[in-house]
């Protein structure tokens, strides 16, 4: 029993004998390989894109503020974050304490205390969005156990960004607000400033927001500290103070669906034939030209005469 070892790039042995295969063959086999291959071959063809999404996040309070004690021999940083949240996904947190260790004697001191306080970051395939709430608190600073830094009845701040729609930040103070003692007024129109002789002063900004094609900010206060209290060197205070910040980015929006050709019942000039000048092109397509009438009639004569001569052969013969 002979076996046959077909290889497309040289020639073919069957008993001893030797074929080349036809160059059109060879061609059409290899066509043939190459669509058989191209689905499998091509499905993990090309770069991997990842997936954007978009992002939110949430706090209800974040110091940066440097605490000096003993005459600024001793220097203490007092970086804290009350329910801070971030997404993709979904997260929210309540607590409604934050505390700082190693500035009040060794003993835990208490930064904000609050009935509510409430962070939440969501992001969806459509949209992103933070959202912070805080009502009835109370933030203090070293050297300061018993007054408030600032007291508020109510905050709340939100940023929405929604794919392909223009974001939005809002954010609002509802209720009083007590500053070193103090009952102030606060107004958008800009900063307002409390000086407390021997104790200190805080500059308060109030709702400020701001929005980019994708991306929106929203802080219901954001203080100034500098305080000193009775000048007596024993804890002063520098630095900021944000309550219910809230920002987001929008998830990219989805790209539209590529136009589709219409279909050939749907077309303006579909049923509608040709006229006059295509006639020559229909003779290009099948090889002819405007001289194949005069040739065919040549032909015609040339094949009647010959017909004529033949016959008259046969006669003489006969």
């Amino acid at each position: 029993m002979s076996r046959t070892h077909v290889s497309l790039g040289g020639p073919t042995t069957v008993n001893g004998n030797t074929f080349r295969m036809p160059a059109r063959r060879l061609v059409t086999v290899a066509a043939a390989t190459a669509l058989a291959a191209g689905p499998a071959a091509l499905a993990g063809a090309g770069p991997a894109h990842a997936t954007e999404q978009g992002r939110a996040d949430a706090v209800v309070l974040r110091t940066g503020l440097d605490v000096n004690l003993l005459n600024k021999t001793v220097q203490v940083p007092l970086a804290v974050s009350l329910n801070e949240v971030q997404a993709p996904g979904s997260a929210r947190k309540t607590a409604l304490t934050a505390t700082l260790d190693g500035v009040d004697r060794g003993r835990p001191f208490s930064v904000l205390r609050a009935d509510v306080a409430d962070a939440e970051a969501t992001v969806t395939g459509t949209k992103a969005e933070g959202r912070v709430e805080l009502a009835r608190a109370r933030v203090h600073v070293p050297g300061l156990p018993l007054l408030s830094l600032i007291e508020v009845e109510k905050v709340t701040s939100r940023a929405t960004c929604e794919a392909g729609k223009q974001p939005v930040a809002d954010a609002n103070l509802l209720g009083s607000v007590t500053v070193l003692g103090k009952k102030v007024s606060l107004t958008t129109g800009g900063p307002t400033e409390v000086r407390v002789p021997g104790v200190g002063e805080v500059r308060l900004d109030l709702s400020k927001t701001g929005t980019t094609s994708r991306t929106a900010a929203a802080t219901a206060l954001e203080l100034k500290v500098s305080v000193d209290p009775l000048d007596l060197n024993v804890a002063e205070v520098d630095g900021t103070v944000t309550l219910a910040r809230a920002t987001c980015e929008a998830p990219p929006a989805p790209e539209a669906p590529a136009a589709q050709p219409p279909a050939a019942a749907e077309r303006p000039d579909a049923g509608v034939k040709p006229q006059g000048a295509p006639a020559e092109a229909g003779l290009a397509e099948t090889g002819g030209s405007t001289a194949t009438p005069y040739v065919a009639g040549g032909a015609l004569a040339l094949v009647a005469a010959g017909g004529g001569a033949l016959l008259m052969a046969r006669r003489r013969r006969g």
